[in-house]
């Protein structure tokens, strides 16, 4: 795709999202109480924005013009953030993490695959040297301190002499016999040949009837192929098959891709440009435009004291430099205004003395119409809905509104390479260099005022003290929060130290090359269908992706909206084991360059220890997290943290340590912080439920795979690890008969008979489902039972039981009062 492609792609983007805002604006009025038609209205607006966000993503990584380029990444970050708000919206309304949307997809002729979110290529193209600085670094540390898994390298024993001796002659014996058989084999088939020969040597050979029956074998032969070659073809046309080469990469893909690249190159060399630009224009508009500024502003603020002197017999009280100086009074003010100005401050002095009084006798009336009022809406608001106001509107109107001034019908025929526009930087950089130079001029025109209060006016100045006074009073109160602030426990020591320490002591680990990409699975075709017939579908694997796209990659890849959006500082991802929890760990870190910090209890069992020395570390954790962010936190395992009653075996290990810390370092992040903690769990139902659930923000249930998941996996993972697919080989068998086992368990099987040597025999002995059936037979499967605990556990946590009531049509705040109610009848027994 060529510039003008991206060009028009973004124009086009340009105005869904235009056409959304304004559909936006209406609904935002409109309160409503129909709760089916609120989440279509929600749904549907979820769907257009992450069309949109796929668009523009697509359009920020390929457009070159730098100035665009600023627009649209504004515009990317609010469209990320009002996505996130919506998808919070949707789980209030709906009490689920998990959102199904068939219905609207099909009115909107959608496919489910055009749902799923993208990762912005900026998250790592914009950091890519700090990444591979600090991948390099931590590699570096792991090798010094022999902590890095290093290659293994095969030790060879020394043989005494006679042994390597012998091992050579057995060998050399062997082959000789190998080849002695064969020679014999070939004597033996020569001597019965000529035996046969011998037999038959008064029948002559028909030479016709041999022709025929060679004739009739390779007829048959090339019928054979012939049909096999015309039924698949049948198959291709009927879609059953796919065509062939389909699975190749073409050499449009491969153009494509080097254009992608040779376009990156462009975008860098014209940023570059872009920012000397700003550099070079400032100062040429310094030399040529900046005397005439200085006068203009000058003859401004001369002619605004005059004005006041004539108006209001004295002259004006100039603005200090922190109010704005006289930036205020002239904002975007012609003389006309600013002399309106002056005159109306002076009416509004007299009217507010008797505004004054009104006021408190208003007062006493509205506060008994309030209690009143307010009662009477608290009602009406329960049965209203209405949606919550966006942080990320404002911003998308904005930058949809620089785009129609600017970019919509700019004439860009010049500027065919894309490069900067240099009008644009001037129209900015005046503003700026206005604004400095106004600074100056502000100095000299308060030294001037002076003089002529002095001279005409004879007014005294006022005493100096005052502003002394105040300045005091503002340093104290700076002295004071100070003391509030936690204190840094290493004052002293560098960020490039404690790093190190974290590194040697396991609590920064490398995480793995994954890609989310890699969480393979199929989408939830029926999620809409089961919920209208009151069945609660179980998530598909991409549900789950969708969900850690949304609450871990996002907010940490863009620090725009990880500071707006609804905040999520935790995150649970509860399953049985091999269904890819930790992969997924791994899967936020590779998306968004994340440090990896593992403070899981096994692996923080005897580092830090004490009180004093838990304090520190997870001080050290937090300051290094902080400083080198985005980072995610993982607690592995971490049902542990949360025991109700600690084994005997696991006594020693101390696995509580965090339970009280968790929720206070949770306290400690802000909206600023890009930090997320993820714990994964595979018996959530060990630990305390109260104070787990109050840890963790998200909970998220992942599945062990349906059919339609299993079905994919079979097939891409025989196809990673070198395994041809072909008819022999029954994919649907393999996905049916392995309900209940788990990704874990199908990468297992898949190493354990694709060796290389099978990989070799692939051409002429196929791969059979059979092969894959004895390793399964070895292997313990995910029984309903364990998936039904899981699911009863889910019901037990606060947004289980909220979606719980709401389907049964309770009221949340009856079933608390029944709670209290109970709880006191037991302690009144109790007391009997």
């Amino acid at each position: 795709m060529s510039n003008a492609m991206y060009n028009k792609m973004w124009h086009q983007t340009q105005e869904a999202l235009n056409s959304l805002l304004d559909k936006e604006s209406q609904n935002m009025m409109e309160p409503q109480r129909n709760q089916v038609f609120i989440f279509q209205m929600l749904a549907t607006f979820y769907i257009k924005y992450v069309q949109i966000f796929r668009n523009l993503e697509n359009v920020y990584d390929q457009i070159v013009h730098p100035q665009k380029r600023i627009l649209i990444r504004k515009i990317l970050d609010a469209v990320m953030g009002r996505i996130l708000e919506l998808k919070n919206e949707m789980v209030e309304l709906e009490l689920t993490e998990f959102h199904y949307f068939d219905d609207i997809l099909q009115d909107l002729k959608l496919a489910p695959q055009q749902l799923d979110i993208p990762i912005p290529k900026y998250f790592l193209k914009e950091k890519l040297e700090v990444i591979k600085g600090r991948e390099k670094i931590l590699s570096q540390i792991l090798a010094e301190s022999g902590l890095g898994v290093s290659a293994k390298k095969y030790q060879v024993k020394p043989i005494p002499l006679e042994e390597a001796v012998k091992l050579i002659q057995i060998a050399e014996r062997a082959r000789q016999g190998r080849l002695r058989a064969m020679f014999m084999k070939q004597i033996y088939l020569q001597e019965y040949r000529a035996k046969q020969a011998r037999l038959l040597g008064d029948k002559v050979a028909d030479v016709s009837a041999a022709a025929l029956r060679i004739q009739k074998v390779w007829r048959g032969f090339h019928q054979c192929k012939r049909t096999e070659r015309e039924r698949e073809k049948e198959m291709i046309f009927l879609g059953m098959n796919p065509p062939p080469l389909f699975n190749e990469v073409s050499a449009a893909m491969i153009q494509a891709d080097k254009l992608s690249h040779l376009r990156n190159k462009v975008q860098i060399k014209h940023e570059e440009e872009y920012r000397d630009a700003l550099v070079t224009i400032k100062d040429d508009l310094k030399l040529t435009e900046g005397p005439d500024i200085k006068e203009n502003l000058q003859d401004q603020i001369r002619h605004w004291f005059i004005e006041c002197r004539n108006l209001t017999g004295t002259f004006p009280d100039y603005p200090n430099e922190e109010e704005g100086g006289s930036a205020i009074i002239f904002s975007n003010k012609t003389p006309q205004q600013v002399i309106d100005d002056i005159i109306a401050s002076q009416d509004e002095e007299e009217k507010t003395k008797k505004k004054k009084k009104e006021k408190k006798e208003k007062k006493v009336k509205k506060e008994k119409e309030t209690k009143e009022t307010k009662e009477k809406n608290k009602q009406e608001e329960d049965e209203m809905w209405k949606m919550s106001p966006s942080v990320f509107l404002h911003t998308m109107e904005e930058g949809n509104s620089v785009y129609k001034d600017l970019w919509k019908n700019k004439d860009e025929s010049w500027n065919f390479p894309q490069d900067y526009d240099p009008e644009l930087i001037k129209e900015d950089k005046r503003k700026e260099l206005e604004s400095e130079i106004r600074v100056q001029v502000d100095e000299l025109m308060r030294q001037e005022l002076k003089n002529l209060k002095l001279a005409v006016s004879r007014e005294k100045e006022l005493p100096a003290r005052k502003g002394k006074k105040k300045g005091g009073k503002k340093k104290n109160k700076k002295k004071g929060r100070k003391g509030k602030k936690d204190k840094d426990l290493t004052v002293d020591r560098t960020i490039e130290s404690l790093y190190k320490e974290l590194v040697e002591e396991g609590l920064l680990i490398e995480a793995l090359k994954v890609n989310l990409s890699d969480y393979i699975g199929e989408y939830s075709y029926l999620g809409t269908s089961l919920r209208q017939v009151s069945i609660e579908p179980m998530p598909s694997l991409l549900d789950v992706r969708q969900l850690i796209t949304l609450y871990g990659i996002l907010p940490l890849g863009s620090a725009a909206v990880h500071e707006k959006a609804p905040l999520v500082k935790s995150l649970l991802l509860a399953g049985p084991s091999g269904v890819g929890k930790k992969m997924l760990v791994h899967a936020i870190c590779t998306e968004t360059g994340a440090n990896l910090f593992n403070l899981s209890a096994a692996n923080i069992t005897g580092k830090y220890p004490g009180k004093s020395g838990l304090q520190m570390m997870l001080h050290v954790v937090f300051k290094v997290a902080r400083t080198l962010q985005p980072s995610v936190v993982w607690i592995g395992d971490t049902e542990k943290t949360f025991y109700k009653k600690v084994p005997h075996a696991e006594r020693k290990m101390e696995p509580k340590r965090l339970k009280k810390q968790l929720p206070k370092m949770l306290k400690l992040l802000k909206p600023d912080d890009r930090i997320l903690i993820v714990g994964t769990t595979k018996r959530p139902f060990d630990a305390e439920l109260q104070p787990f659930c109050k840890a963790y923000q998200k909970i998220i249930l992942v599945p062990r795979p349906d059919y339609a998941s299993r079905y994919v996996l079979w097939k891409e993972i025989i196809q990673r690890h070198g395994g041809i697919i072909t008819d022999t080989l029954s994919v649907s068998c393999l996905a049916k008969i392995t309900d209940g086992f788990t990704q874990g368990h199908i990468v297992q099987v898949v190493k354990e008979v694709l060796t290389e040597r099978r990989l070799r025999q692939q051409s002429h002995k196929p791969l059979t489902a059979l092969e894959f059936v004895t390793s399964l037979t070895s292997m313990n499967p995910v029984y309903q039972e364990e998936e039904d605990s899981f699911k009863d556990w889910y019901a037990k946590t606060p947004m289980g039981k909220k979606r719980a009531l709401a389907l049964t049509g309770g009221n949340i705040e009856n079933e608390k009062d029944k709670g209290k109610k109970e709880k006191k009848g037991e302690k009144e027994k109790k007391k009997k």
